[in-house]
């Protein structure tokens, strides 16, 4: 039994005329009676009593036809899905990113891929930049956004978002008062800052424009998250460097400053020093994955 087979039936059923139903289907009458004929055969029971005059289902064929339309109903949905899959319109897609992102590319990432595709399942995790390397090549996120650089050569990155990096201190700090803060008034702070294989280009990119300023930061406390950094920071434990979009978290006790730019930390680029990559594996041909890199990467 073949599918057009049962087309063939359905088309018979619904016209209840053999040459009508020939005619939509593009063949002629005769092969037509000789298919339903064999498919009768086939089946064991007849699916339509005939006379010169009139064509009607049997009781059988009745029945026949309720379950065939559901399972033609199944087939043009399998078929829907196939295609909205292959599309990257369906399915599911698993992506990390750093605590930080939350406050910036995330939001608007997330939107802009809902509202084109909102029948793709999205499944999140708050990872660091280390972790999210490691679930990248075990397979158990599909994108990634890290803070740079990547050196893997079965990923691909590309920077999707760069700011500038602000001085938190406590609320009540002697520098609280200070429109822009120079560096080297700092060199005897204690800092609080997350370990360096967290996140070892922006770690790299702090400790840099220290040292432009002639010191290096005293560190008394290593957090994972800048929240915790910041909270602790509201709590008189020290000072931090951090990117800019952090003064979105609007905690309490914590007030931000711009840094002074000599011309040294220009030469660094200190205004654009933190920044966050979308990462991926290379030739990973999913198309949900393409369609979310479309979308952050105008692809």
């Amino acid at each position: 039994m073949e599918l057009r087979h049962l087309r063939y039936f359905m088309m018979v059923a619904t016209e209840l005329h053999f040459g009508k139903a020939a005619e939509k289907l593009h063949i002629s009458q005769p092969p037509l009676s000789k298919q339903i004929q064999d498919l009768e055969a086939e089946l064991g029971f007849e699916l339509f009593t005939r006379t010169k005059r009139s064509v009607a289902l049997t009781p059988a064929g009745q029945a026949f036809l309720v379950e065939i339309n559901q399972i033609f109903q199944q087939l043009d949905r399998a078929i829907d899905i196939g295609r909205k899959t292959s599309r990257g319109e369906l399915g599911q897609i698993s992506i990390g990113f750093v605590g930080s992102a939350t406050y910036n590319i995330l939001p608007v990432m997330l939107q802009q891929f809902r509202d084109r595709y909102p029948h793709v399942q999205i499944e999140l995790h708050e990872l660091t930049t280390d972790r999210q390397l490691i679930w990248l090549r075990e397979g158990r996120i599909d994108i990634g956004l890290i803070r740079p650089p990547i050196i893997e050569r079965d990923l691909d990155s590309q920077i999707i978002f760069q700011e500038s990096l602000v001085i938190a201190l406590p609320i009540n700090h002697h520098l609280a008062m200070a429109d822009s803060i120079d560096l080297t008034a700092l060199a005897t702070q204690p800092f609080i800052l997350f370990p360096r294989q967290l996140a070892p280009g922006l770690y790299d990119s702090i400790i840099a424009i220290c040292q432009a300023a002639g010191f290096s930061p005293q560190v008394v406390q290593e957090c994972i998250q800048m929240q915790t950094i910041v909270s602790l920071v509201s709590a008189n434990m020290g000072v931090s460097i951090l990117p800019a979009s952090i003064q979105s978290a609007h905690r309490q006790g914590v007030i931000y400053k711009p840094i002074q730019l000599s011309p040294q930390l220009v030469s660094l680029g200190v205004e654009k020093l933190a920044t966050i990559a979308i990462v991926w594996r290379l030739n990973d041909n999913s198309p949900t994955i393409n369609r979310l890199l479309e979308i952050v990467l105008g692809k």
